[in-house]
């Protein structure tokens, strides 16, 4: 092929392209070399290299949750799909739209065997709400607009598209247009608001546990009027994909992680599901039932894709429940003088937010004492761990700061969890994104540590306290940042972290880390 001459992978970037999709997080190989080359061949698209395949697939992530509509990832043949499994489950549970690109063979290669050859469909189908291998040149533009419209459709997640290489490369004379992806604005069923209504009206003591849409602004104002009106109580999922939070919004408390304060929080109540799935624990416990509220006790206002908040809005005015309720006054939390601790940590870093922040939260340590003290921040969109595969944080707030770059991001990262994607930092500081990157650096894996207690084992043997920490040698935050390009110091008092962060927050040439030294 000429240097200038189009080829079959640009047809599926001017699809794409056309069809909203303006970023490539990619992680190529030699059977992408023709998609590599096609980048520059169309414009539109920004090209964003991660040195590992699961930071491409979580920034993608966080690109999708904070744009609305899919990023591309571009990925090398079934290893490097592999890779990048753990965040595209992440994504899938997310339920983030996701055009996630997968180079193969050329299809004669195929039957050699050849040393990277894979089953690419079994290790995609599990993490994808829509597969397939494109079959010759004709369905390019069409293959990929059917992988956008199911990325955006009711299912809503990754859609993965196999690009055999010579397809990629074959030449392509004259442009295709394939048109439009079909993809329909999410809706919900009348008939549900009717029938918790019928619960209301009967005095049923209610639950809403709300996901999705239900955790827009307007899905949280219309929950808390209807809180008001009823007596209801309300609980955010526990791992929400993004939730809206602080600016004088409800504080809307997480279902807790652990079963037993989760079950207690949900007796002898009815749930009403509102953008989420019934509630189960997160890990079977011995004498504790899966479901933490028998199945006869639940309800759906709206499932997860459908438009939650709009249902949420439709209830509040068939029980005329619209009388305005006044949410959490914006403050400053106080915050005492001394050593770290991980509710200093919440204050602080809640005290520094400014205006429309994104915060990427991965780890129990500080997360859970940053979103309690987040209700009186300014506004700002937490992002969480929907699906429990570590290192999600880091490259999800990358892919928030390429999708907003109007916004600031700060990642908080325990210290753990980090290493799964450290090379996120890489790819920050290549870009330029002005990511504050906070590192809980308490030298262990403490939720580990919690579930051998919570199991019966004795905390004191050798083997099982050796799995659980990080101390021997203790990572070298400082050196590893400033080795990826990303200037970091480290703190361990709460004014050296309020100094830290309004040195960051002055900063916007590219990513600070702080390691924050925790007891």
């Amino acid at each position: 092929m000429a240097p200038d001459q189009r080829n079959g992978a640009c047809v599926v970037l001017e699809t794409a392209r056309d069809a909203g999709v303006d970023v490539c997080f990619a992680n190529p190989g030699t059977t992408e070399m023709p998609f590599v080359r096609a980048l520059d061949l169309v414009a539109g698209v920004r090209a964003v290299l991660g040195l590992f395949e699961g930071v491409c697939t979580g920034a993608a992530d966080g690109y999708g949750r904070m744009a609305g509509k899919p990023a591309m990832t571009l990925l090398h043949l079934g290893p490097g799909h592999a890779n990048g499994i753990a965040n595209l489950h992440n994504a899938r549970r997310a339920r983030t739209p996701i055009l996630n690109i997968v180079g193969d063979h050329a299809r004669a290669h195929l039957q050699y065997d050849a040393p990277l050859t894979s089953d690419i469909e079994s290790l995609a189908r599990p993490v994808s709400v829509w597969y397939r291998s494109v079959a010759s040149e004709a369905d390019l533009g069409h293959d990929t607009n059917d992988a956008i419209a199911a990325a955006m459709g009711a299912q809503r997640g990754v859609a993965t598209l196999v690009l055999p290489v010579d397809l990629q490369s074959v030449n392509v004379p004259a442009s295709r247009p394939a048109g439009a992806p079909g993809i329909t604005a999410p809706s919900f069923d009348p008939a549900n608001v009717a029938a918790v209504a019928k619960l209301v009206a009967a005095g049923m003591p209610l639950t809403f546990l709300m996901g999705d849409r239900a955790l827009s602004a307007r899905g949280q104002r219309a929950a808390s009027r209807i809180a008001a009106a009823t007596g209801s109580t309300c609980f955010s999922e526990t791992f929400p994909a993004r939730t809206e939070r602080g600016g004088g919004l409800p504080d809307i408390d997480r279902l807790p992680y652990f079963p037993e304060p989760a079950r207690e929080a949900l007796a002898g109540r009815v749930v009403v599901l509102v953008g989420a799935r019934a509630p189960v624990t997160y890990f079977a416990y011995e004498g504790i039932p899966g479901e933490l509220a028998a199945p006869e006790n639940v309800v759906t206002l709206a499932a997860p894709g459908e438009a939650s908040d709009d249902a949420l809005e439709a209830l509040v005015q068939y029980i005329e429940a619209t009388a305005d309720v006044p949410g959490v006054e914006t403050g400053q939390w106080p915050v005492d003088d001394g050593p770290l601790t991980p509710q200093a940590v919440g204050r602080i870093l809640s005290n520094a937010l400014p205006d429309n922040a994104i915060v990427s939260v991965e780890g129990g340590t500080c997360g859970y004492p940053f979103v309690t003290a987040s209700a009186r921040a300014r506004r700002h969109t937490i992002l969480t761990n929907t699906g429990g595969a570590i290192g999600q944080g880091l490259p999800v707030a990358l892919g928030a700061a390429v999708a907003c770059p109007d916004r600031r991001v700060f990642a908080l990262q325990s210290d753990g969890s980090a290493q799964y994607t450290i090379q996120s930092l890489w790819t920050m500081a290549r870009e330029r994104l002005p990511i504050v990157v906070l590192i809980a650096s308490n030298r262990r894996y403490g939720i580990l540590q919690t579930e051998l207690k919570r199991s019966g084992f004795p905390d004191d043997m050798p083997n099982s306290r050796r799995l659980t920490l990080l101390d021997d040698p203790p990572i070298d935050w400082l050196s590893l940042a400033r080795g990826y390009g990303v200037p970091a110091e480290a703190v361990g008092t709460t004014r050296a972290l309020e100094q830290a962060l309004a040195g960051a927050l002055a900063d916007t040439d590219g990513p600070r880390l702080i390691e924050m030294r925790l007891p």
